[in-house]
């Protein structure tokens, strides 16, 4: 049985105005062990500025491992998102941020599948998505590094269509990372979904979605920031019992729109992991 770990993604920080370094230091001083920082490319202001949590993946890598470190922190993996459809753009961002991954101490890199070009078939779509995942798996197997595909667009919208996406390449290096609040806002039930798919799940964004949330944006939109775990609409025990079933570590990584929502997450779910665990 492998153990539940518990990670901070921090795009808390976004509403914040929060640097990585305000971010980095708030997950600790809450008390989260994982962090899971968002890299970009090339300069961007507002991250240089020190009103964004990004960061640089021109910077050297070992200034995000020695953040971590310093701190006491892990990383579970990078936010690394780009449109797997849009080969132009995904192909190098995705090679090197698994080569960054691979410097820094991150075991994995999060991957999404949207958006899409607005002129392909569905057919081409798939065919420009299998390139991308193909040509970011030759980087990432010899590393040791995962590609953690996230329940987020289109086409991991649902089971089906994620098995589907999943499927395009045989590559040790693809995986899943179930959010749980985009499952459910596209319209399935995350909790089941979990239960069936848990063996490839290797990271969870543990992300809620409040009552009112739900009720306005369920099968409108397949993402959004969530409020604190434990104040929505998902069963985090039950989520929390499928994850003791599986053979592997996986780290919940919260991911919420606040502080406070962090600190209360955290406050939450420890408590419900660490009964699981006795």
């Amino acid at each position: 049985m492998g153990n539940i770990k518990l990670g901070l993604n921090l795009e808390f920080a976004r509403f914040e105005n929060g640097s990585f370094e305000w971010a980095m230091d708030h997950a600790a001083e809450i008390g989260y062990k994982y962090v899971e920082p968002m890299v970009h490319w090339g300069r961007e202001l507002l991250s240089a500025a020190g009103y964004f949590h990004s960061i640089s993946m021109l910077d050297d890598p070992l200034r995000l491992r020695k953040a971590a470190e310093s701190r006491g922190l892990g990383v579970s993996s990078l936010s690394s998102h780009a449109p797997l459809a849009k080969p132009e753009v995904s192909v190098e961002y995705l090679r090197q941020s698994i080569r960054y991954a691979a410097e820094c101490g991150a075991p994995m890199i999060m991957v999404d599948d949207g958006p899409l070009p607005a002129w392909t078939t569905e057919a081409e779509n798939y065919t420009l998505m299998r390139y991308t995942l193909q040509e970011a798996a030759l980087v990432a197997e010899p590393r040791g590094i995962a590609i953690a595909i996230e329940t987020h667009g289109e086409y991991t919208a649902t089971p089906q269509r994620l098995d589907r996406l999943m499927s395009l390449i045989d590559s040790p290096a693809l995986t899943i990372n179930l959010d749980t609040g985009n499952s459910y806002l596209s319209g399935n039930d995350p909790h089941a979904w979990l239960e069936s798919i848990v063996d490839r799940v290797t990271h969870l964004h543990a992300k809620d979605i409040s009552h009112e949330d739900a009720a306005r944006y369920r099968g409108k939109v397949r993402g959004m920031l969530g409020c604190a775990c434990g104040d929505g609409v998902i069963d985090w025990e039950r989520i929390v019992r499928t994850l003791t079933k599986a053979d592997h570590d996986v780290v919940l990584s919260v991911e919420c729109g606040s502080l406070k929502a962090a600190r209360k997450s955290y406050a939450y779910l420890s408590e419900l992991i660490g009964d699981h665990a006795a």
